[in-house]
């Protein structure tokens, strides 16, 4: 039984071939006792089936690949070009719900060369980091809002080398969860530092602008 209905694959179908010019790679990463790697990975599977530029690569997360990409939890979703170069975008969570949107529109992005969707004015400031920043937005699949704020997160480590943008599914990683002390999404929290974050999908000028306050 597929998870994607006939009319979702035609409309994929159709906006693939009109949107995607270069190859996009899907990185998945797995590992024993997961219990939405499988459905994950059928789920990346059939959106591959769709497009001949999308290709999908599975590995374990304990691999030598999964050391390259600095993995850490399983599942775990990396976008890049055809070259494999790590730009910062992750999933860890299976992108499902409104976050499967957010999976699409990240498709589309690579597939039009990765070039960031912000305006130059917070490219500029994104580029202008001489330390690295981590923004983790922590998302559940239901959040009609959460997607804004993963794409913009998403978009800003595609800006710079110096940011990593994380997509964590809330309530797959619960632990985790609470060690952040999520109880509304989108709770976006910079560095790994449970003190400091914000919630809500705030607009570009603002998001940036809380992120460098708080990587500070």
């Amino acid at each position: 039984m597929g998870l994607l209905a006939e009319k979702d694959k035609k409309y994929l179908v159709e906006l693939f071939g009109k949107e995607l010019k270069n190859n996009v790679k899907l990185i998945f990463f797995h590992e024993e006792n997961c219990e939405y790697c499988d459905l994950e990975s059928q789920l990346l599977d059939e959106v591959a089936e769709l497009s001949d530029k999308i290709v999908v690569e599975k590995y374990h997360k304990n691999s030598e690949k999964g050391k390259e990409y600095n993995v850490e939890y399983a599942p775990a979703l990396i976008l890049t070009l055809d070259d494999g170069k790590d730009r910062g975008v992750r999933f860890y969570g299976i992108p499902s719900g409104h976050e499967f949107g957010t999976l699409i529109q990240d498709i589309i992005t690579f597939g039009n060369g990765a070039k960031p969707q912000l305006s130059p004015e917070t490219v500029a400031k994104l580029q202008s980091l001489d330390k690295p920043v981590k923004i983790s937005v922590f998302v559940t699949p239901t959040c009609p809002y959460c997607p804004r704020a993963a794409l913009t997160a998403h978009n800003m480590a595609l800006a710079s080398d110096m940011v990593t943008a994380e997509v964590v599914e809330a309530n797959e990683f619960f632990d985790m969860s609470e060690q952040f002390g999520v109880s509304s999404v989108p709770h976006i929290a910079v560095n790994r530092n449970p003190d400091k974050f914000f919630i809500g999908a705030y607009p570009e000028p603002q998001f940036l602008q809380q992120v460098l306050d708080l990587a500070e």
